[in-house]
Order: C-alpha cells, then sequence, then structure tokens
C-alpha cells in the first residue's frame, strides 16, 4: 500500500520522508497501589528544532500508563501545576461520582485531589484526562491524557500477551493540527496523526503474537483501522473488557473516547514490515473522518492513510503463539429485569445551532435523569442530527441491545461506555447501576466530541437509594 505522510497544510515545518521516521514512544508505566500524577504545562519537539508547547502528566506529552489490578483498593494523588483549573477523569471505571472527576471535581490552580477508591472493573483498557466544562478540548489537545490497564486473573489464564512494551502496547491515536510557528492549533480536526504523541513513528515487534490497546484519543475524527495487507486481526476485548471469544476481523471503527483491545499474529512478519492504516474512505460520510470537514477540509478527510508502521524482529523466548477459543462468559442483564426504559435524544446542530441532548445545553444546577441504585435500566439514544456521535455515560459499563433494531457487531458484544449513533440512528443498551449513591454529586453523560460537549451536548444523572 502507498504510504501517505500526512503533514500540516499550514506550514512546511513538519514535512516528513521515509529517513524522517521515529521510534515509537511507549509512555513509562506506573503499578502498585498508590499513584502520583502532576499535571504540567510543558513544550516539546515533535519535529526536530521546533518546539511546541505541550501539557501532560509527569512529562512533557500525555501521561503515564497506569496499571491497576483488581480488587485492589488504589490511592491517587493529581497535583495541579497547569496555572488554570482543571479535572481528572478516569475514563470508563466504576467508580463513586466523588472520584469520578467530572465536571464538578474542580482542581484548582495549584492544588492536589486526593481520592482512594477499589478497583471494581475487571481486565480492560480505559483512560484518564481532563473535563473542565468548557475547557476539555483545550485542554486534552495540549497533551494531557493517558491509558489505564486494569489486570485480572482472567487475562493471564487466557495467556493473552501481556509483556508491556514487548509484546503488549499502548496505541493512542491524535490528530493535531500545527501553525507556522509549530505550536498547537485549537480545532476538533487536525491534519496530522501522532501516535503516543510521536510523528510519523515506526515500532519493532517480535514475530509472534502482539497485543495492542487502542485507544481513540482525537478530538473529533473516527478511525476506520485495519492493516495496509489487509490481514485479519483479533478483537480481545471492547471497551470495559474482555469478550467471550476472540473475534476475528479485517476492521474496526474507533470514535472518540472508544477503545479497542486486539491480537495481531505477526509470525510471519520479521525481516518486513506492515502498517496500521485508517480505511477512512471505507467510513460514512455521516462520521467524522469519512467526509470532508466545513471550511475546507484536511489531508486526513475521508482517505486511507497509514498511521504506523511495525518492523518484525526476532521472537522472544516465552513467545505467545496462539490464543485461546473462549475467554470467559459474561453476566448478561436480560431485558425482563428493566426497571426504566429511558430515551435521550440527540438534537441540534442545523443552521450553526450547537448539538444538545433533548434540545437543551447542559446546565451544572439541573440534574437531567435520577436513577435508582441498583436498577436494570435500557438507554434507547436516538440521534436526530444529520452526523455521527459518540455518546459515552460515566460510572457503568453497558451491554449494546441493538441498533435501529439489529444486533450489534459481534466484536461490541462485550462491555461498552462508549457507542457511536449514526444519524438517524437509534442504539439501545442495557445497564445496572449499582454500587454508589449519591444524591448531591452526579454523573455526566455526553457527546465525546470534545467540541459538542464542550458546547453543551452534555446531561448529568444522579443515582439515589430507592
Amino acid at each position: 500500500m502507498k504510504r501517505v505522510f500526512l503533514v500540516s497544510i499550514f506550514s512546511s515545518l513538519f514535512s516528513l520522508s521515509l529517513s524522517a521516521q521515529t521510534a515509537l514512544t511507549i509512555p513509562p508505566v506506573l503499578t502498585g497501589t498508590t499513584f502520583d500524577l502532576s499535571m504540567e504545562a510543558s513544550s516539546k519537539e515533535f519535529s526536530p528544532g521546533i518546539t511546541t508547547a505541550t501539557a501532560g502528566y509527569n512529562g512533557a506529552y500525555l501521561g503515564p500508563t497506569l496499571i491497576f489490578n483488581s480488587g485492589d483498593v488504589i490511592s491517587i494523588d493529581v497535583k495541579n501545576n497547569l496555572g488554570t483549573d482543571t479535572t481528572t477523569h478516569w475514563h470508563g471505571m466504576h467508580v463513586a461520582p466523588t472520584n469520578d472527576g467530572g465536571p464538578h471535581s474542580i482542581i484548582n490552580a495549584g492544588e492536589t485531589w486526593s481520592i482512594n477508591f477499589p478497583v471494581l472493573d475487571t481486565a480492560a483498557t480505559m483512560w484518564y484526562h481532563p473535563h473542565l466544562h468548557e475547557n476539555t478540548m483545550e485542554q486534552v489537545n495540549m497533551g494531557l491524557a493517558g491509558m489505564i490497564l486494569v489486570r485480572d486473573d482472567t487475562e493471564v489464564t487466557a495467556g493473552f500477551p501481556q509483556t508491556y512494551g514487548v509484546d503488549e502496547f499502548p496505541i493512542i491515536l491524535q490528530d493535531r493540527s500545527f501553525d507556522t510557528d509549530g505550536q498547537f492549533l485549537l480545532s476538533p480536526f487536525g491534519d496530522t496523526m501522532l501516535i503516543n504523541g510521536t510523528l510519523d513513528p515506526f515500532l519493532e515487534v517480535p514475530a509472534q503474537m502482539v497485543r495492542l490497546r487502542i485507544l481513540n484519543g482525537s478530538n473529533e475524527r473516527a478511525y476506520n483501522i485495519g492493516f495496509s495487507d489487509d490481514r485479519s486481526f483479533f478483537a480481545i476485548g471492547a471497551d470495559g473488557g474482555l469478550l467471550e471469544s476472540p473475534v476475528s476481523i479485517k476492521r474496526i471503527v474507533l470514535a472518540p473516547g472508544e477503545r479497542a483491545d486486539v491480537v495481531v499474529d505477526f509470525n510471519s512478519l520479521q525481516g518486513t514490515t506492515v502498517e496500521l492504516v485508517s480505511y477512512a474512505s471505507e467510513l460514512s460520510p455521516t462520521i467524522s473522518g469519512g467526509r470532508v470537514t466545513p471550511g475546507g477540509g484536511t489531508p486526513l478527510d475521508a482517505v486511507n492513510f497509514s498511521m504506523l508502521e511495525f518492523r518484525g524482529v526476532a521472537p522472544t523466548a516465552d513467545a505467545v503463539t496462539d490464543l485461546p477459543s473462549s475467554i470467559l462468559v459474561l453476566e448478561r442483564l436480560s431485558e425482563a429485569d428493566t426497571a426504566v426504559t429511558r430515551t435521550i435524544q440527540m438534537t441540534g446542530g442545523r443552521r450553526g445551532q450547537p448539538f444538545t441532548l433533548d434540545n437543551q445545553l447542559f446546565d451544572h444546577a439541573r440534574i437531567d435523569q435520577v436513577v435508582s441504585l441498583g436498577d436494570i435500566e435500557i438507554w434507547e439514544i436516538e440521534n436526530t442530527t444529520n452526523i455521527a456521535h459518540p455518546f459515552h455515560i460515566h460510572d457503568v459499563q453497558f451491554f449494546i441491545l441493538d441498533r435501529n433494531g439489529a444486533a450489534p457487531e459481534i466484536h461490541h458484544a462485550g462491555k461498552k461506555d462508549t457507542v457511536l449513533v449514526d444519524a438517524g440512528e437509534t442504539v439501545r443498551f442495557i445497564t445496572q447501576f449499582d454500587d454508589f449513591a449519591d444524591p448531591d454529586v452526579p454523573y455526566m453523560y455526553h457527546c465525546h466530541i470534545l467540541l459538542h460537549e464542550d458546547q453543551g451536548m452534555m446531561g448529568q444523572f444522579a443515582v439515589v437509594e430507592p
């Protein structure tokens, strides 16, 4: 497949060539039960000799990968050295609303937010990022985000690759734009791909089964992920946890906020290369990235482009060479046990108006939904707008019941916290609100296109004792 090097249309400062490829940055790891994070304003040279103002957790850009063990009680201190207010949200994690890090949990400049909570989630790929209302996109755009890996005994028994940085790699997808001085532009869509904060990256992988934890950390763009040789790979996990069995696929669409836990068979790759590609030309024009964006678009719009080159090297001594036929049995919820069915409409967006939920802009002082602790509920998300939106709910993981009455794709049959709802589509999911009730501190639900979220496409729900 032809390699496409997509660079800033505003400047030749970031022109790339084959000789300019850079080894993929692998974020460092923090493990244990006590975690210290410092949010810092900083700078980074994405291209040699050009310094870009950035922000990160414990570093110049992005943050360390946090590895939690299911069942542990962990403590986290988040120090805000940004010089401005912020929050930190543990996207996907099942925690009390006071620990969730939503817009109500502001960390003032110079202060430290100290929390502790039990890790109630099973093996999954989560992430963390700011969630300050009206400033989320700006702060994430500067680099404030990081990955969370939850470990448990099931993935150990399954024998999946899980030696971080050897046969298991975080892959954080972000599109960014730079101005003529090499500074970030604040834009929903970028014209330059960063993978783990690296421009035009390559990654040496052993010729064996390799696990990729893929996160769409972009502001708005969706990716249709596959490989340049059109090889199959295996989905083993969705947003909130492992699937019941590995699913062979050739493409997976990830909207902002979604994650994919996949295993790729690189057994025959030694001495050769293959590329991770976004097949954006195959996306529906209603999905961000599958159409030319307003204002003339970017070189990433509606075309196929390479994001990362894999270079095969010798296998490790303890290589994983195959996958189990089954992983686990998920405890699914029954529609017959549903206490409440709620309908949430995606609205607005016409004639220059902002996108909304149920025709209302977000209001800190308004509780939009009240949920009884322990209830099983069905949420129907109706998209009445002309573009697709990723719907994200805090606190819980859900199972997709159907899309316009049809069963979801099998690799979306596991636990999810974010789902892409296309224009004119209705997605139904089922979930249970257990463990945490607080009438005073709500959770959020919102579009995970960060501009839409900042502009008010967000609601909040309180979980209360019955």
